[in-house]
């Protein structure tokens, strides 16, 4: 007869199942560890080793009613974050019978392995796993100013770390994605309290906690590589689950350069985490919820090569490849993107010449802050903090627009061409254009500015004279072609703005207006060699 194999416990239950020995044999008066929760591996020599997760342990144990744990000495200053309770952090197992007896305490060398606990041990590493952060020191350096021209996309991050909205930024090789996306996490405001604790518990689970630097109190920036598995990104992993990227992005920033080169089956496992802001992993031994409320940043070339462009210039992509690689980013993945901005090529006069007008990270870091004070005023006793979290039926029924404010948005959904989803994350996106002006509530062209920058389609010369101002010149990229990564729906619609926009021909004959046998409003797409 076969039996099923013990469940292994964890080896954080070592020093636990000692003093447990050691009580039952009469070393330990059994009242001395009796309200004491006692964590920590326990190594051959009696040493007390590091263990991942002790600051959700340690949380765990308070809310049962426990003020007293035992931990590793290395661990003592993580589990110290949590109010109320008592640590004792020991270097091996002398040292705590000696503790819990109330004899000297012996001296002990420190580990010479450091403070972290064993690499092996936490199964997820930042460099075989392709999630990367930004060193401190990286960090400190990075700055807004030192970004080339971009004008538009740097006036998309001031939004997108204004109100938590995802960004998609697109353009050639070169142009400065990256750049843009390596100082978007410190556009964002330093975490609370309460965020610190999240996220510094999510990497201690992973035990990817820094030596030294018990609390993470700044954005996280995760930048996995496009051949990392599903399990690194979303989390999983044999035996005990363990957080992925996404989660290790909470309350911070996860960039994903190179998006159409991730596994599609990787790409749409994001839609999910992107809705709730967490993320369930379900096996067999019972599921684990972890958080995963982060700002997604996408990046992408227009094809494979990367020179793809309206007029097709040095381009070496047949049109099947070039709808084949940015297909790969699906449409409802893009549903959820509020923010997609092309980035043009960085001009010779941008790039050479230093541009006087250039804002520092603390300078918009400073107008983001203020804006998040304002939607934080606003939405006030109630459960979301940041405009993207915002609910479309209450940003519709609760706090109402200007008059008239969203008259081209309903047109739009009127006629099929913006989604329910989407026109609540044009509201969203609206709100925090307001924000960011100061405005009380948003008018027709702050909504105006949400449309340009969800579908790229311009809406009129009011727009251009108007919110263009407001986006930092984003009217240089707003117009072009259609692109091809959009629906149908806003392809056809940017093309009928722009002939509308276009000087008027001279008069036809009317038999010319009827349209050709099998011809449509994506006749665009043969001009750039591109299939609709």
């Amino acid at each position: 007869m076969s039996r099923r194999p013990e469940k292994r416990l964890s080896s954080g239950t070592d020093l636990a199942v000692a003093c447990a020995v050691l009580a039952a044999a009469e070393r330990l008066d059994p009242s001395s560890i009796a309200d004491l929760l006692i964590i920590g591996e326990l190594g051959l020599d009696g040493r007390v080793r590091p263990v991942r997760g002790v600051l959700p342990s340690v949380l765990a144990a308070a809310d049962a009613g426990y003020q007293r744990v035992v931990v590793a000495e290395q661990t003592a200053a993580e589990a110290s974050l949590v109010p109320g309770v008592t640590v004792i952090g020991v270097r091996s197992l002398r040292q705590l019978v000696a503790v819990l007896t109330g004899l000297p305490e012996p001296e002990e060398p420190p580990d010479p392995i450091g403070g972290r606990p064993d690499p092996l041990m936490a199964g997820l590493m930042l460099p075989t796993a392709g999630v990367r952060g930004l060193p401190d020191d990286k960090a400190a350096r990075l700055d807004m100013a030192d970004v080339a021209g971009q004008y538009e996309a740097r006036r998309a991050l001031e939004i997108a770390a204004a109100g938590g909205h995802h960004l998609y930024l697109k353009g050639p090789p070169g142009a400065g994605k990256t750049m843009l996306a390596e100082r978007l996490p410190a556009l964002l405001p330093p975490l609370t309290q309460k965020e610190a604790l999240e996220v510094t518990a999510v990497h201690s689970v992973a035990g990817l906690l820094p030596a030294g630097r018990p609390l993470i109190d700044s954005p996280p920036y995760c930048a996995p590589h496009h051949s990392t598995t599903m399990p690194a990104i979303v989390g999983g992993g044999s035996g005990l689950p363990r957080p992925g990227a996404v989660s290790l992005a909470h309350r911070g920033v996860l960039f994903l350069d190179e998006a159409p080169e991730f596994p599609v089956r990787v790409l749409d496992a994001l839609r999910q985490p992107l809705e709730s802001g967490e993320v369930v992993i379900a096996r067999s031994a019972g599921s684990l919820r972890l958080p995963a409320r982060f700002l997604l940043c996408l990046a992408a070339n227009p094809c494979p090569c990367g020179r793809h462009s309206r007029r097709g210039e040095g381009c070496e992509c047949t049109p099947a490849m070039v709808s084949r690689y940015q297909g790969r980013l699906s449409g409802p993945l893009l549903d959820r993107v509020d923010l997609q901005v092309q980035v043009a090529p960085v001009t010779r006069v941008e790039l050479m010449e230093r541009d006087s007008t250039a804002e520092s990270t603390e300078t918009v870091a400073a107008r983001v802050l203020a804006a998040r004070e304002r939607a934080a005023a606003r939405l006030a006793n109630t459960p979301w903090r940041t405009n993207a979290e915002v609910p479309g039926h209450e940003l519709r029924t609760r706090w109402q627009l200007t008059s008239g404010a969203l008259d081209d948005a309903a047109r739009q959904l009127e006629r099929g061409l913006l989604t329910a989803r989407g026109l609540d994350r044009v509201l969203r996106v609206a709100w925090t254009v307001a924000d960011l002006a100061g405005h009380d509530r948003p008018d027709q062209r702050d909504v105006r500015t949400a449309l340009v920058l969800r579908t790229g389609v311009e809406q009129g010369v009011a727009l251009s004279e108007g919110s263009f101002s407001t986006l930092g010149a984003l009217g240089r990229s707003g117009g072009g072609a259609p692109r091809a990564d959009q629906p149908e729906a806003e392809k056809r619609t940017r093309s009928r703005t722009q002939r509308s926009a276009a000087p008027a021909a001279p008069a036809a004959p009317a038999a010319a207006t009827t349209a050709a046998p099998g011809a449509t409003d994506d006749q665009p797409f043969e001009d750039e060699g591109i299939e609709a």
